[in-house]
């Protein structure tokens, strides 16, 4: 069962993977794992061999200082994001899917604040 505004993914977005992996794993004791060719630039920081969160390679790409950003689970992702827009949010790209992961919204809610959306695939990541 899916729960609306559960946090069921978190992505740190840097500029310096080799740093931020030597800082989470020193600290937290967390090992990585590229994704591969089929999404470069991406790591999925692992503890005890399960998946806990995302890094992905900001550098060469327009933004700001590293940062968090996290993915809340919508039961319905196309049909939550009309409502959003409806209630003032701002869609940032098209809703996309992931394989194995779900269905995925970048949206600016009322306030300014950035969130992501997923309708997860059951057994995937999110």
């Amino acid at each position: 069962m899916i729960e609306n505004g559960a946090v069921v993914w978190s992505e740190l977005m840097t500029r310096d993977v080799d740093k931020a992996m030597a800082f989470c794993g020193a600290t937290l004791g967390l090992g990585f794992e590229a994704t591969g060719a089929g999404n470069p630039g991406y790591w999925i920081a692992k503890i005890d061999g399960r998946p806990a969160w995302g890094i992905m390679d900001m550098a060469g790409k327009p933004g700001g200082p590293s940062g968090w950003f996290t993915y809340m689970s919508v039961d319905d992702v196309d049909a939550k994001v009309a409502a959003a827009l409806e209630a003032g949010a701002e869609l940032c790209m098209p809703v996309f899917g992931v394989p194995t992961v779900g269905r995925i919204a970048i949206l600016q809610d009322p306030l300014g604040a950035m969130i992501g959306w997923m309708t997860p695939e059951m057994g995937g990541k999110g």
